[in-house]
Formats: structure tokens, C-alpha cells, sequence
């Protein structure tokens, strides 16, 4: 368990003694996918962000897009290809609710991408068993990285089955202001018995699960801009510190390295994989088309579902036909959007073209900028 004397702040926003674990040191590039392999979960975290649409609820995604069908997760790949990503941090919900899909998507990404592929996975302690872990390693995991009940310490002492094998062995949790005490007690604890502890900046949700607690808790936002809890951070350097003396290898990993450093990262390269030549590109990864789209299916209250209500094959026709009317007045290349049932062209030609568009053609035409990702999640809209 090496750590240093010191205590360094990292340049993707974030604090550390010693060098960063292997799974960080992948993430804070972009390169590590997020496979939520399950949203089954026996526990009930006060703190748990993810969504009501997740938890609970047997479902696989790789980072936004699900996977259809988990016995083929075709997506899985496509996912790694597109954003580049070298390994991949199993999460969920529980993951060992379902540890016979983790142990046969190990392989199956081992087999694709290869042996330096890095796949780390996080669970709760409540349904570790020695057999288990035996498994996930012989499968090809690399790291695993523990959640301890913070309130209740009576499974702790499962953390030592993991150091039988030969893997990095962590624990992660959330830097709870006023868990000062209970997190220097799990220090205590791990600090002869893992590789590293990672404490995140404890953030709110807006998930609406029933067992979410910070709002009702009054845990506050520190600001407008991050999700970031009041508290958190101050409270992070301070288990820093703590760790440092105890020889505990830690990083203190922000909100702010989530944002700004990793899903950038992420954005970017999955842009430049996904971008149509009429597409413009920010900074941060995301994509600035210009759309022209049927007057009942633009984007407002209730777009998504419209979206789905929708008879593609006729709506389709009907945008096959308006491309062929742009064309020919606007002289340039057009894209049938078929997931959002929309036109795509170059934000030049649809700023230029507006009024044509609208008076003459009965079409909404706009400037959108979006994610990169499967579900291309709308960031600004300007209607022309």
C-alpha cells in the first residue's frame, strides 16, 4: 500500500496521496466505460443517486445507451469502440445480484478488446462471498472496490476474503459532512487490509427513489453550477489527511473531475466517432447541428413521448420527401435522422435557409446543440 508523504492536488480537479489507482487513472482520461449491469440492489443508501428508472430494476447499460438484449449486448461493444474506452467499471445497483452476467461480459470484453483491457467493479458487502470472488477473478477482473455500510460495521470483516486473490483491492465511498467519525473509523479498519480507499464528493440526485434522503436530510448544493454537496469537499481533505497518517493510500475524486475532466474526455472522442460531416463540434464534445423537423414532432412539452407515439415508417416518407425539397432549393447534403425523426444539415445552410424553410416548406427549422451519446440528450435549442 504505497502512499507518499504528501498530499497532491492532481490536474483533473482532484486530491491524492500516492499514485492513483489503476481504474481512476483509466477514468480521469475518458477511457473507462460505466456498465451498469444491473439495478438490483438489496441495500437502501440514504445517498444513492441513481434514478428511479434504474434502480431496482434488472436493466444493462453502456454508459447512456441499454442494452437490448443483456445474453447479446451488442451495444457493450459498440459503446467501447466508439468512445475508445480501455476498460470498463462495473457498477450498478448490486453487480453480484447478478454475478453470473458479470463474470460472462469479464470475458467476453477480455476476449474482444484483451487482456489489458482493465475492468473494475464496485459492490455493497452484503452478498460477498469467497466463492464469488474466486469467480470474478478467474474471469479476469482486475479490481474490485468495496462499499461498506458506514452506519453498520458487522460486514467488514468480508473485505479480507478479497485479499486471497491477486487482484487491487479498494474501497469507495461518498465524503458525508458530519461522517467525519465513521469514515476515520473505516480508515481504522482497511488501512492494513486494501490498496486504496477513493472518496467521492458526495452529490444530490434527482432521482426519485424512495430511499434518496439528502434533500429530506437538508444536505444542501454548494452552488448553482455543481451537484456537489455543501461540506463534502472540506471533509474530504480532512479524511485525506487522516489517511495520509495512517498510511492508507486514498483520491479524493470531485464532481467537478466527473464534469469537466472524464465526461468531456468521454464526449470528445465519441463525437468524433459518431459526427456527420454537416456537424459542428464545442469544446466539450458536444455536437452543433442545424435540424429541420416536422411542425408535430419538434422538440417541446412532450417531445420524447411524441417520439415514440409516432408511425416511423410514415414520418419517415414524409422527411424522405422534404429532404428531396431541400436539396434541390438549398443545394446541399441533407441526413435523415432516424431516432429523432428529423432532418440534419449544416447549421450555415439552416440559418441561412430559415424563412424558406418555415414560410414555404411548413417546416421548423433549429439550432441544436447535443451529446454525442445514443440518446442525444438536447443541451440548447434555437428555433430559427
Amino acid at each position: 500500500m504505497s502512499t507518499s508523504d504528501t498530499i497532491t492536488k492532481t490536474p483533473y480537479h482532484s486530491w491524492c496521496t500516492g499514485s492513483l489507482p489503476e481504474g481512476c487513472a483509466r477514468c480521469v482520461q475518458g477511457r473507462k466505460m460505466v456498465l451498469f449491469i444491473t439495478g438490483l440492489c438489496s441495500q437502501r443508501c440514504f445517498y444513492c443517486p441513481v434514478s428511479e428508472h434504474k434502480f431496482g430494476h434488472d436493466v444493462v447499460y453502456a454508459n447512456e445507451w441499454k442494452i437490448k438484449n443483456p445474453d447479446d449486448p451488442v451495444e457493450l461493444f459498440e459503446e467501447a469502440r466508439l468512445t475508445e474506452a480501455t476498460g470498463a467499471g462495473i457498477t450498478g445497483g448490486d453487480p453480484l445480484a447478478k454475478v453470473d452476467r458479470c463474470i460472462d461480459y469479464i470475458k467476453q470484453l477480455k476476449r474482444r478488446f484483451g487482456k489489458n483491457f482493465h475492468i473494475h467493479l464496485y459492490t455493497p458487502l452484503k452478498l460477498v462471498t469467497e466463492e464469488k470472488l474466486q469467480k470474478l477473478y478467474a474471469a479476469g477482473l482486475d479490481e474490485i472496490r468495496f462499499h461498506p455500510d458506514l452506519d453498520d460495521n458487522a460486514l467488514w470483516p468480508r473485505l479480507k476474503l478479497a485479499r486471497k486473490f491477486g487482484w487491487n483491492v479498494g474501497v469507495e465511498i461518498p465524503a458525508i459532512p458530519g461522517y467525519e467519525e465513521k469514515t476515520k473509523r473505516l480508515i481504522d479498519y482497511i488501512a492494513d487490509k486494501v490498496d486504496f480507499l477513493n472518496i467521492n464528493e458526495l452529490e444530490r440526485s434527482d432521482t426519485k427513489t424512495a430511499h434518496f434522503k439528502l434533500d429530506a436530510m437538508r444536505f444542501v448544493q454548494k452552488d448553482d453550477i455543481s451537484y456537489g454537496i455543501r461540506g463534502s469537499q472540506e471533509m474530504a481533505l480532512e479524511m485525506l489527511a487522516y489517511a495520509k497518517s495512517k498510511g492508507l493510500r486514498m483520491h479524493f475524486c470531485t464532481a467537478k473531475l466527473k464534469d469537466a475532466v472524464q465526461m468531456t474526455s468521454r464526449l470528445q472522442r465519441r463525437s468524433k466517432h459518431i459526427a456527420l460531416p454537416c456537424d459542428e463540434h464545442t469544446d466539450e464534445g458536444l455536437l452543433v447541428r442545424g435540424c429541420i423537423y416536422l411542425e408535430r414532432l419538434s422538440p417541446g412539452e412532450g417531445y420524447r413521448e411524441k417520439l415514440k407515439a409516432a408511425d416511423n415508417d410514415s414520418v419517415l416518407k414524409e422527411l424522405r420527401e422534404a429532404k428531396q425539397k431541400i436539396q434541390a432549393l438549398a443545394k446541399t447534403d441533407v441526413f435523415v435522422d432516424e431516432s429523432k425523426l428529423r432532418l440534419l444539415l449544416p447549421p450555415k445552410v439552416v440559418k441561412k435557409n430559415a424563412l424558406l424553410f418555415r414560410k414555404r416548406l411548413r417546416l421548423v427549422p433549429a439550432i441544436v446543440e447535443e451529446y454525442p451519446t445514443v440518446d442525444a440528450f438536447e443541451v440548447e435549442i434555437d428555433f430559427l
